[in-house]
């Protein structure tokens, strides 16, 4: 059994915290957070103990952690696991401000830690067989990428003020779907944002609606659109145009049952939100963490992604008002 820390103890917190229990390699041995009430919530459905940061890391027996702590402490912590010799899953963002994520990753590349970046959407089954079948050549040569994501309802104003926005709490994902499905780095990115959901957006700076436009160097394009806002269900969709084809994976529903009536034909909305519609990839991450903790290598998903990742929103940023496309320069 490998012994795991889980750092944060709220909604994304809980997810990874079922996981563990139910995974026949892992066991979590630790909750820490400074909510007593939540982490004491975690500790008695998992059978883990309540504690602190430095009993944690202390601990010879804990050979992972999982930060799905606040993302402002999502650094510190990793310098910190880093430093005490564990293997380290961290949720996006690593940090902020780049800075801060450089900092981090110099640490990480000096100690050899192993690191892994939250990206689940890499682990959905449809998503990861839909780029298996680009690689096998089923499609021909990526010409076209696009990718919709929707939240079926928008945050709260409290949330939306404490957030990092929509391009790093949101796109960010998309951004490095963008990358894993084009097969090559795109070089510069178009943003455009605006408010048409709920004005307090707005008035924390932030965009409720979002579209972009990435080019690569040999000219291949990608189109995301976000929107916090979709009444019929959570909207996750992918479409890789190529040479010989396309392929697409489209959203996941509670059943597959359709009626045909004279009046319409209907189906199931789609699955609610993130939770649902990913639980799959986000057990089929921890898996692929443990995996990498048994044989001492580097996750397929790591530093570089989780930097390039936060490059592009800050790139989306200055894009959203400047008008122009934005270099990259990764």
């Amino acid at each position: 059994m490998i012994d795991i820390c889980l750092f944060g103890a709220g909604m994304i917190g809980a997810v990874h915290a079922g996981n563990v229990r139910r995974h026949p390699r892992a066991r979590l041995k630790y909750v820490v957070d400074p909510n007593a009430e939540a982490a004491t919530r975690i500790a008695a459905a998992t059978g883990a103990e309540v504690t602190d940061v430095e009993t944690a890391l202390t601990d010879p027996a804990i050979r992972g952690v999982i930060i799905a702590s606040a993302t402002r402490t999502h650094a510190d912590l990793s310098i910190a696991a880093a430093q005490s010799g564990k293997a380290i899953f961290c949720e996006k963002p690593i940090d902020m401000d780049i800075a801060r994520t450089d900092a981090c990753l110099a640490v990480i590349r000096e100690t050899g830690a192993l690191f892994q970046i939250g990206f689940n959407r890499r682990f959905d089954p449809s998503f990861a067989a839909l780029k298996q079948r680009i690689l096998d050549g089923e499609i021909g040569a990526v010409e076209q990428v696009v990718i919709t994501s929707r939240d079926p309802e928008p945050e709260a104003e409290a949330a939306v003020a404490a957030g990092g926005g929509l391009y790093r709490e949101m796109t960010i994902h998309d951004f490095d779907m963008a990358r894993h499905m084009l097969g090559e780095e795109p070089v510069e990115l178009f943003a455009a944002g605006a408010c048409l959901i709920q004005p307090y957006f707005a008035r924390h700076g932030d965009v409720d609606s979002a579209m972009f436009i990435l080019r690569t160097e040999s000219g291949k394009l990608c189109h995301i659109n976000n929107s916090a806002r979709a009444v019929y269900g959570y909207d996750q969709r992918v479409e890789v145009h190529g040479s010989g084809g396309m392929l697409s994976a489209g959203n996941r529903r509670p059943t597959s049952v359709e009626l045909s009536s004279a009046a319409a034909v209907s189906r199931d909305k789609p699955l609610h939100f993130f939770i649902e519609r990913y639980q799959e990839s986000y057990f089929a991450e921890l898996d692929h963490f443990l995996d990498c903790i048994e044989t001492g290598t580097q996750p397929s998903v790591g530093t570089e992604d989780g930097r390039r990742a936060m490059l592009m929103c800050e790139a989306a940023k200055v894009s959203a008002v400047s008008g122009r496309f934005e270099p990259l320069g990764f």
